[in-house]
């Protein structure tokens, strides 16, 4: 047992032997960083955050999303949610309601002002992933979202 365990570590290559840019979390990190940066100026002008967006986004194609399930389309922590969502809803742009099955679970819908606000916000967004797909064409597209669907389905812990 020791000895194939021991062989195992012989196996793994070190950070330094794959480089940085080869190791697709680094990219894919690098990628969302300058996606955000990018970004996060245009939404500072309109009075939005990142998760604030995230939040319009999700829910103007899911809308009515329990605040447990938003929390794992947003990629957002359960308490950073909470708190964007109050914002937003002292905003008006989304509102939160109980369950009708289950008082338990609290589901969140967007508003017309907060559907709105989305749409203003999304031109900025579009161009962004425009920008990062340019010289990419649509086989090259394809076969990357099938690959981050498998790679989501490998290691995700929830059904969404």
């Amino acid at each position: 047992m020791e000895e194939k365990v021991q062989q195992k570590r012989q196996r793994i290559s070190t950070l330094g032997e794959i480089g940085l840019q080869q190791f697709a979390p680094y990219l894919m990190n690098r990628i969302m960083g300058r996606y955000n940066a990018t970004l996060r100026e245009d939404f500072r002008k309109q009075g939005l955050t990142i998760p604030q967006v995230r939040t319009l986004a999700v829910l103007s194609v899911t809308d009515g999303v329990t605040v447990n399930d938003l929390s794992v389309y947003t990629v957002i922590e359960q308490s950073t949610l909470s708190r964007t969502l109050d914002t937003l809803e002292g905003q008006g742009l989304v509102r939160r309601e109980q369950g009708v099955s289950d008082s338990r679970f609290r589901h969140v819908f967007l508003t017309d002002d907060g559907r709105a606000l989305f749409t203003r916000a999304w031109p900025a967004m579009h161009d962004a992933f425009e920008a990062m797909f340019d010289g990419v064409d649509d086989a090259e597209y394809a076969a990357l979202i099938a690959i981050l669907q498998k790679m989501l389905k490998n290691i995700r812990k929830h059904d969404i």
